[in-house]
């Protein structure tokens, strides 16, 4: 069973790795690295999932899940993607042939499944307080530093973390990022990403939908049941527009943009937080969350006794 260390106990300690972040990203990175017999720290607020998104992970990812131990708890909860079908939705005269692409044309059952993020942290969450070499501050890293020799952690209460690796799984403003000298290149692409999921009559059958639009991809991804996420990408000002509607236009809206191909559209009522242009966090309508579509690039993945993963590397959108 591993431990949860008082933050407030300010003690100083050792360990081979100290993985910063505990979304899906750093829970997987700390228990993959603790069960393999190092001693881990893990470095992160242990806080109720509150966020609907979803992760369409992909046969690898669910293999690597499988190693962690957690796919048997996650596989109940998540919806398997058996065909991606591509539909030129540009509206010009001349439009590309609508495209699908099946598994078992690969060799698969499942390209992947879908899952929703708080279900996959949880799972992750239970399989992390197994592990014997797993220690958890259940605190925030608010000073990071890294050389040739150690990285170091200070906790914001004050527990010091001396560890040969960070890993830093700690979003894509990532500090640990910053604290290891790793640059970004980035730019604007004058889009934001609405994320929401709907219930609808008809099923899905396993068919991951994208309409491409001139103002860029929405995309039904399956979800478990007649239940699907959705990921909707359109210039920043019509997405400001679209999440102000009332509930009925923008509902009306989602099902316009999808053609119907599911029947009658509901939007899942949970609340969500979303991001601004400006990053701010601001609370829009409770079905729904919007994202400012930047694509930043790191020029590298680790330096300094540090490695980056997850958002921290690159973030194209909110899916």
């Amino acid at each position: 069973m591993s431990e949860i260390r008082d933050p407030a106990a300010g003690r100083s300690e050792s360990f081979d790795v100290a993985v910063v972040g505990g979304g899906p990203a750093g829970l997987a990175a700390a228990i993959a690295i603790a069960a393999g017999g190092a001693r881990v720290a893990l470095v992160a607020r242990k806080t109720p999932y509150r966020d609907n998104r979803t992760t369409a992970l992909l046969d690898a990812s669910v293999e690597i899940l499988r190693d962690l131990e957690v796919w048997d708890q996650c596989a109940e909860h998540a919806a398997a993607l058996r065909r991606m079908r591509l539909v030129d939705d540009t509206g010009r005269l001349i439009r590309a042939p609508e495209v699908h692409f099946d598994c078992d044309e690969i060799g698969l059952d499942a390209f992947g499944y879908n899952i929703e993020n708080r279900i996959l942290v949880e799972t992750l969450e239970n399989r992390a307080s197994a592990l014997p070499g797993l220690i958890r501050f259940d605190d925030h890293a608010a000073t990071i530093e890294t050389d040739a020799a150690a990285g170091r952690i200070v906790t914001g209460q004050g527990s010091r973390i001396e560890a040969a690796l960070i890993v830093g799984a700690d979003g894509r403003q990532s500090p640990c990022r910053t604290a290891a000298g790793i640059s970004v290149r980035s730019r604007a692409t004058h889009q934001s990403a609405i994320a929401f999921n709907v219930a609808h009559d008809r099923p899905h059958h396993g068919v991951s939908t994208e309409f491409h639009t001139a103002a860029g991809p929405c995309v039904f991804v399956p979800l478990p049941g007649n239940h699907s996420s959705v990921v909707w990408v359109m210039r920043t000002e019509d997405a400001e527009r679209t999440m102000s509607l009332p509930d009925d236009a923008f509902t009306a809206a989602i099902a316009r943009r999808s053609h119907y191909h599911l029947g009658r559209l509901t939007a899942d009522p949970s609340v969500m937080c979303f991001r601004s242009p400006s990053s701010r966090r601001l609370r829009l309508r409770p079905t729904a969350s919007r994202w400012s579509a930047r694509l930043p690039m790191c020029c590298r993945r680790s330096a300094r006794r540090a490695s980056i993963s997850g958002f921290a590397t690159q973030r194209t959108s909110p899916a």
